[in-house]
């Protein structure tokens, strides 16, 4: 048997085979990420022979053409974690790193690994969307938030308060009363040289343009409330500037925003664990999107531990002799996406306090025994991962 140990660059990788015996069947060389030189990486590990298998680490995506190439040209192919090849010893007190000697360690640690390692197969190319759509999703949503603190920031020098005027929820396409507000009235002084009628009714015209509902008393404690600020930014075009610049950010990149997340729920609409998600209590639809953006196909993972462990929310057990600590950290080995949604379900379960359901009376429990806060919830979100795992097992079982 050979292992074919192939480690991954940006544009090129470095392949390897040893046998074995641990033995170097074919010294490192450089094949690129081409069409061409992907048919000669595939045609050098045919020219060694049956029983071989193909092992690469899962480097972003820079894996994925070498992989779905080997793959496509039925050879076994597994990209396995770079912390294990990382832990692995060679046997060798020499830290060398170059991507020469990494692809023979890699192949060794094929070797040493050979009945352990999971055949790669490919995402389908709804499940390879959804996860790219989540992760631009959360990336949008980062910079959406940085753009409207540095707004209010802007706006508490020329309107303090304002922000605070409307409660009203942010609309599908992504506006929001009080950035539109912005727009136009976008200094306090504005609002203020006018009376408290003719500012009524220029806030009413506002209103139908921007499909907002008007409110006459809501307009009158707006006017009220422009006479009290004190402005630390004079009302000319520089601020104005200032102004509209970061309004027009905010309005556009939101837009964005609300299409990715239409986009996002659709595509995790049309696979089957959608249902399953959306009916388990705290997860609504966008939150369903990135829980399974960021599980993929459940069907990979051998068990729910081992789900429980992609996500890093398993407690690493600490003991030596007699002494064995009961409350230990979680791993945090696996995907931090994955950990920030599992909060927002959990936290959910606080917020709402369902008596009936059977994850708060879990959390309750805990709670009530005296456990810290994030060992409940890391405990919830725990449990929570294993329904999810075996409810959408269940369905793929009497699906076949």
């Amino acid at each position: 048997m050979t292992a074919i140990g192939i480690d991954i660059s940006k544009g090129k990788s470095m392949m390897a085979a040893v046998t074995n015996s641990k033995e170097i069947l074919i010294p490192p060389q450089e094949f690129l990420h081409t069409e061409i030189g992907l048919r000669q990486l595939i045609s050098a590990i045919a020219n060694i022979g049956d029983n071989i298998k193909v092992v690469m680490e899962a480097t972003g995506h820079y894996h994925e053409p070498v992989a779905i190439a080997v793959y496509e040209a039925e050879m076994f192919v597994s990209v396995v974690n770079p912390l294990l090849v990382y832990a692995y010893s060679d046997n060798s007190v020499r830290r060398i790193k170059t991507d020469k000697k990494d692809a023979v360690k890699i192949a060794r640690y094929g070797i040493d690994n050979w009945n352990q390692l999971r055949e790669y197969i490919p995402q389908e190319s709804v499940r390879k969307k959804l996860k790219l759509f989540s992760r631009q999703y959360n990336l949008c949503i980062k910079t959406v938030h940085a753009l409207e603190n540095n707004l209010t920031s802007l706006l508490d020098k020329t309107f303090p308060g304002v922000t605070k005027f409307f409660t009203s929820q942010k609309k599908k396409n992504g506006r929001q009363k009080w950035v539109d507000f912005a727009t136009t009235f976008w200094h306090a002084n504005i609002v203020s040289a006018m009376d408290k009628d003719a500012f009524a009714t220029k806030y009413q015209e506002w209103c139908g343009e921007n499909n907002y509902k008007f409110c006459k008393s809501k307009a009158h404690e707006i006017h009220e409330k422009s006479k009290e600020p004190f402005t630390t930014l004079a009302n000319n075009t520089d601020t104005f500037l200032l102004i509209t610049s970061a309004t027009t950010q905010v309005t556009a990149l939101a837009a964005n925003l609300a299409q990715l997340r239409a986009q996002l729920i659709r595509l995790a609409s049309l696979l089957p664990e959608y249902q399953i998600a959306v009916s388990l209590y705290g997860v609504g639809n966008l939150t369903a999107a990135q829980l399974m953006a960021e599980i993929g196909d459940v069907r990979r993972f051998h068990s729910g531990r081992a789900l429980i462990a992609y996500a890093g929310v398993d407690p690493l057990p600490k003991q030596s002799g007699t002494y064995d600590k009961k409350s230990t950290q979680t791993s945090k080995r696996g995907s931090a996406s994955l950990r920030k949604t599992l909060y927002q379900i959990t936290v959910t379960y606080l917020r709402h306090s369902p008596e009936n359901e059977a994850l708060y009376q879990f959390l309750d429990r805990k709670r009530t025994e005296g456990k810290p806060f994030f060992v409940y919830m890391t405990a919830v979100a725990n449990k929570f991962l294993r329904i999810y795992y075996a409810r959408v097992m269940e369905y793929y079982r009497q699906d076949k």
